[in-house]
């Protein structure tokens, strides 16, 4: 995975300064460095569990499906999916996956897994426009 320090930086930057979090200043260039290294560990983390690194009772894993999390749109979250009849957050789809297509057992929503193939798919993603709802 070819990942930009910098873009992180200035990612981490913009979202103090739009969240109204003070001056940019206010935070120093190791706190974004760190915070930024941080959530990289967190991507690569759901990057392994994405590409076999998640426990499959049946060998399969995410990326047969989905290479470098290709079809997942994140940014269409929340939606209605046809396969659970309501409309979901991007997790409960990603639960369905893995007990369906991987017949697996599901992972709490705060399951630090499930925050890491979040960060993976929404990384592999970065940059699509958000269209909640869309199809």
């Amino acid at each position: 995975m070819n990942v930009s320090r910098s873009t992180g930086w200035m990612a981490a930057t913009a979202a103090a300064l739009w969240l109204g979090l003070g001056q940019a200043d206010e935070f120093t260039q190791e706190d974004l460095q760190r915070w930024n290294q941080e959530f990289m560990e967190v991507v690569k983390e759901g990057d392994r569990l994405f590409h076999g690194g998640f426990p499959s009772k049946n060998t399969v894993s995410c990326d047969q499906c989905h290479p470098n999390a290709t079809n997942t749109h994140p940014e269409t979250y929340p939606k209605f999916q046809k396969q659970l009849g309501e409309v979901v957050p991007m997790w409960r789809m990603i639960n369905w996956c893995i007990e369906n297509p991987l017949e697996s057992e599901p992972l709490p929503a705060d399951d630090p897994r499930m925050t890491a193939l979040q960060a993976y798919i929404h990384w592999e993603r970065r940059g699509a426009k958000l269209e909640p709802g869309k199809h």
